[in-house]
């Protein structure tokens, strides 16, 4: 699959999710209508939750990126520092060579090397990194980073992470308050609409409650680690030079601690796990298997074979 072949199936993808989470809350609603609602005839609860859907779903893809820098307490580059410049050069060719416009560029004032791109379009895009990355690395290295970035940019896995980090958190706000609601009833001692049939949909809707929350997380894991060796792959054909981002990767694997900036629904975005720890702090294949990124092992040995190929 080429970059172009991969920004046309971004864009499915992107759609699909923004119907699968409005139908999420829809049923949510429903549920909560159904089950403990006011009972008045206007589906109050119901109507509530789709307008929810449609304005998380909105604000998300307009507004998103910006929540997510703000969140992270990102700043502008500060030009005069020598590091932060190189970085900011290193992007305006890896731009160049990519054919997108430049994005806007920022810096996290936290020690634990990372970075993460954000935008709805290259040309709305945002391209953060914290203040441990660009100290630790040299001038390929930054080369393979910005490449990576760059590539999650122009192939609109941007648009698709910013829509899944804005809506797994809306979903797991909406869950909570179905389950919530659902344990209050059951205290109350409410026993309506508990025929057979109730009975089965209630059991479906409250699965779904407990559960979209979950599946949205893994969701964002597999779109995420998939995604994550596309960039790679697209990184070191832009540089042609994979050993730059492999010798990045080894250094970012090596940090002592997590990126304590980044919030847990933005983790999918990232070059690196925010959450995770050197590798002989390790919870084994489990937590590889649960992490939203493949193991960083896989990736460096992949881009070695690139260059020794």
């Amino acid at each position: 699959m080429n970059i172009y072949e991969q920004a046309r199936r971004n864009k499915t993808w992107t759609w699909a999710l923004v119907y699968l989470f409005i139908f999420i809350f829809l049923f949510l609603g429903l549920g909560l209508d159904y089950f403990y609602g006011i009972g008045a005839e206007f589906p109050v609860f119901t109507v509530i939750a789709l307008l929810l859907g449609i304005t998380y779903a909105y604000a998300g893809y307009r507004l998103g990126d910006k929540f997510i820098i703000y969140s992270t307490h990102a700043r502008s580059l500060d030009l005069n520092n020598p590091k932060q410049k190189q970085w900011q050069n290193v992007v305006e060719e890896m731009s160049i060579a990519s054919g997108i416009p430049l994005p806007k560029t920022y810096i996290i004032d936290d020690p634990d090397p990372n970075a993460f791109a954000t935008g709805r379009a290259p040309e709305h895009s945002s391209l953060v990194v914290t203040r441990g990355l660009i100290d630790v690395l040299n001038r390929d290295e930054m080369q393979g980073v910005a490449g990576h970035e760059i590539s999650h940019i122009k192939n609109l896995d941007i648009r698709l992470m910013l829509i899944i980090a804005i809506l797994l958190g809306s979903v797991v706000l909406l869950a909570d308050w179905a389950a919530r609601g659902f344990f209050m009833r059951s205290r109350r001692g409410d026993r309506r609409n508990q025929g057979s049939l109730g009975l089965i949909v209630l059991a479906i809707w409250l699965v779904t409650a407990i559960l979209a929350p979950l599946l949205s997380q893994v969701m964002a894991m597999f779109v995420s680690r998939k995604r994550e060796y596309l960039a790679d792959a697209s990184s070191a054909e832009l540089t042609r030079n994979p050993l730059g981002l492999a010798a990045a990767l080894e250094k970012i694997e090596a940090r002592t601690g997590p990126t304590r900036s980044i919030i847990r629904g933005t983790a999918h975005m990232c070059i690196s796990d925010p959450r995770g720890y050197p590798v002989n702090q390790r919870q084994g294949r489990l937590a590889d298997l649960l992490a939203t990124h493949p193991p960083v092992e896989k990736r460096i040995e992949a881009l070695r074979q690139m260059a020794y190929a």
